[in-house]
This record gives C-alpha cells, sequence and structure tokens, in this order.
C-alpha cells in the first residue's frame, strides 16, 4: 500500500499534465483515426429542423451508413432540443459538443468524488480536485466514453444531467432534471425509481409532471406527428437499430445472440429481466440503507440500460462512476478485487470492435457460440455488480439505526 501511496502522489501531482496528454491524443485519434464523423451527431444536427416541418419521423440522415438508414428516434421534444445547436455549422456543432461531452465527464467524475468522499473532501480538497483531473484523463480510454465521442452520442451530457438532479436537494430541481431528461432520451425515466426508493415522492411527482411537459410540446409544435411517435413507432426497437449487433449490450441483445434470432418479449427474456429487477432492487435497498447515493443512483442505471431493448455499448459510461465508487467508496476489499477485474479488460479494450470485425453484418443475428458468450459481457457484469452490490453493502437489520444516525451526523 506504501508503494501505491507514492505512486498515486506521483501522478496526482502531474495530474494536470496527464489530462491535457490524454485530451491531445484523444483528438488525434478522432481526427485521424476512424472517420465516421459523429456518424449519430450528424442525425440530430441534420435532422432535429425536421420537427418544424412534420415530417421528423419520415426523413433519413443524408449521411448514413449504406447497410443502415438512421432516422431521428428520440421524441419530438428531443428534437426541439438540439435545434439549437442547428444554426451553427457542422465543424462548430461537432467540436463545441465534443468539449461539451468531455466537460461533462470531468463534471460527473468530479461530483462522484465528492459524493464517494464525503467530509474528506472537505478535509482534503486539493488533493480531490487533483483526482478528478486523473480519473478523467483515465476515463477518456475507456470504450463507452470514448464511443461517445467518436459517435457524437450524447450519453455524457446526459448522464451529467441525471446525476445533478438524483443528488440535488430541492425536489422541484431533482424532478424537473429527470423529467427533462427523460423527454429528450425515454432510458432516464428509469432514475424515478431511485427518488421512490429513497422516498423522495415530491421529486418522483415534479419527474412525471416534467416529463408530461416534455411530451405536451412535441404535440403542441405537431399534434400528428407526436402522435405518430408515442402510438406507432414508440417500442419499435427495430427502427432504432440491429438488435443482435454487438453494439447492443442489453438483455435483449445478448439473448438474441445466443438464441440465433430476436428473443424480442419471450420468456428468455421476462425470465432475465425479472432476475435483473428483483437483484438491482436488492441492491438499491442496500444502498439506501448504507446512505450511499453513487451506487444507489449507479444500481438503478444499471437496471435501466439492461432492461431498455437496445442499449448500445457507448451508453454504458456509468461504469466509468462504479470504477471510482470501488477506488474509494465504503465497500468490501474483496469487491474492490473482483469488480475491476471483470470491468476494466472489457471497458478499455476494444471488446465490442472485436466482436463486429467477426459478424457478417450488423443484421446478422446467428453467430459462434464462444462468440455469443463473449457478447454478454457488459449485461453480465452488470448483473454480477448487482449482486455484489446487494452483498457487499449489506445492512443487518440490528444496526439499521446505527446507520442512519451516522447519516443523519454527517
Amino acid at each position: 500500500m506504501h508503494v501505491l501511496g507514492k505512486l498515486e502522489r506521483l501522478l496526482l501531482s502531474v495530474a494536470p499534465w496527464l489530462l491535457a496528454v490524454s485530451v491531445l491524443l484523444r483528438t488525434w485519434v478522432l481526427v485521424t483515426g476512424f472517420g465516421n464523423d459523429s456518424m449519430d451527431l450528424r442525425v440530430y444536427w441534420s435532422l432535429a429542423p425536421h420537427v418544424l416541418s412534420g415530417d421528423l419521423y419520415d426523413v433519413v440522415s443524408p449521411h448514413s451508413p449504406a447497410d443502415f438508414p438512421l432516422p431521428f428516434t428520440y421524441p419530438p421534444f428531443g428534437a426541439l432540443v438540439f435545434l439549437p445547436m442547428t444554426w451553427l455549422f457542422w465543424g462548430a456543432a461537432q467540436w463545441s459538443f465534443r468539449v461539451l461531452s468531455v466537460l461533462c465527464l470531468y463534471w460527473l467524475v468530479r461530483t462522484t468524488l465528492r459524493l464517494v468522499a464525503g467530509q474528506r473532501w472537505t478535509a482534503e480538497a486539493r488533493r480531490w480536485r487533483q483526482r478528478a483531473l486523473l480519473w478523467t484523463a483515465a476515463l477518456l480510454w475507456m470504450m463507452p466514453v470514448f464511443h461517445t465521442l467518436e459517435f457524437g452520442q450524447i450519453n455524457l451530457v446526459l448522464a451529467a444531467v441525471v446525476l445533478a438532479a438524483l443528488v440535488a436537494r430541492d425536489d422541484a430541481v431533482a424532478g424537473a432534471g429527470i423529467g427533462l431528461a427523460s423527454g429528450v432520451k425515454l432510458v432516464p425515466a428509469i432514475s424515478g425509481l431511485y427518488f421512490l426508493a429513497t422516498r423522495r415522492w415530491a421529486a418522483a411527482v415534479w419527474s412525471a409532471v416534467a416529463f408530461a411537459v416534455t411530451a405536451g410540446a412535441g404535440f403542441l409544435v405537431d399534434f400528428e406527428q407526436a402522435r405518430r411517435y408515442w402510438f406507432v413507432l414508440f417500442g419499435d426497437a427495430g427502427r432504432v437499430g440491429p438488435i443482435a449487433t454487438a453494439h447492443n449490450q442489453s438483455l435483449r441483445g445478448a439473448l438474441s445472440r445466443s438464441e440465433g434470432h430476436d428473443v424480442g418479449m419471450s420468456w428468455p427474456w421476462v425470465v432475465a429481466a425479472v432476475l435483473s429487477v428483483v437483484v438491482a432492487l436488492v441492491a438499491l435497498r442496500s444502498a439506501v440503507r448504507a446512505g450511499d447515493a453513487v451506487i444507489g443512483v449507479l444500481s438503478v442505471q444499471f437496471l435501466g440500460l439492461l432492461l431498455s431493448p437496445i442499449s448500445w455499448d457507448h451508453h454504458w459510461v456509468w461504469v466509468g462512476p462504479l470504477l471510482i465508487w470501488l477506488a474509494y467508496g465504503r465497500v468490501a476489499r474483496w469487491a474492490r478485487a473482483v469488480l475491476p477485474a471483470v470491468w476494466c479488460p472489457v471497458m478499455f479494450l476494444d471488446v465490442i470492435a472485436f466482436q463486429l470485425d467477426r459478424q457478417p453484418t450488423i443484421w446478422t443475428v446467428s453467430r459462434p457460440g464462444w462468440l455469443s458468450a463473449l457478447g454478454w459481457a457488459y449485461p453480465a457484469f452488470a448483473v454480477l455488480t448487482l449482486v455484489v452490490v446487494a452483498v457487499a453493502l449489506h445492512t443487518p437489520a440490528r444496526s439499521r439505526d446505527r446507520v442512519a444516525r451516522a447519516a443523519r451526523a454527517g
């Protein structure tokens, strides 16, 4: 431990420089390495104006790949949010969004560290700020983060908004944040479960109200367009993308690759979903009892990623805060050893690209058994994480009062 402490002090002393080098190297890779030119961001940028002309769900991005025409898949409110970005020329929009995403990553890291550190942040503020820079530099090399920047996805922005909302003290602000984020992209709606678990009833109500406002805004702009989204297109996962491609790291995607066909909501998916819900709720209960906001939030977010029909690999940016929690949180030592050992190889090596190179097309469902097994990496480790959390944070009934008193004293 003494050696590790000395190494950490050395790294912290040069943390700003390490972050600068990491940003420069990642920028160089984005500019020269892949050439997809922020494919998903182009969908938002080129199609958002169609929300005003009523044909938002009839058009596809002119920059779509040959094998997959890319439509706008978010609610109408999402297009309204993206409208200001369309006032910029493409290069400015692309790099402004990348800068915003990196800033959101830093904010996500810093907020997670503050929550994990508690009073330790106040006692050693400078060291914790250095850790925030160091972790941001490291997480830029985590594949979901990099692919978010590569594709021009909104994951880091939404993660920052969701975390800010869930830990906000004011119920109206907290609920409105989740409701608005859900109005842009539906998956953050699972976050309302955290309000219920922590008995923040007012925040839960505010989130429902804010979400209803976002849906209403879509109907006000174009009633028929909004009706079509919510009553015709909503739930059509095939329109979002190929279910079984290696990019899709949800339960449905993993099961479909194993079964050789889209399992939909058949009994294999129902069984896996029910088990995931049970494990996640136990983990969430343990987190709430332990007064651990970070792992409580992560338990809910992992559940959302598991249950969503499509959870692209770049949606899993929440693993970053998990690694921070494992490094500094109050968790059993064996959990700190097990979870990083399984997560780090798949997060920092491009396991998804390895699978993509070995599938005939993104639409091919059936594949060799070993490749199907590898395609379980994210969802399987997410379930393992929830199980570990449920066990490592279990608070016996006789100690609940002591934990509650400690939380109030903090």
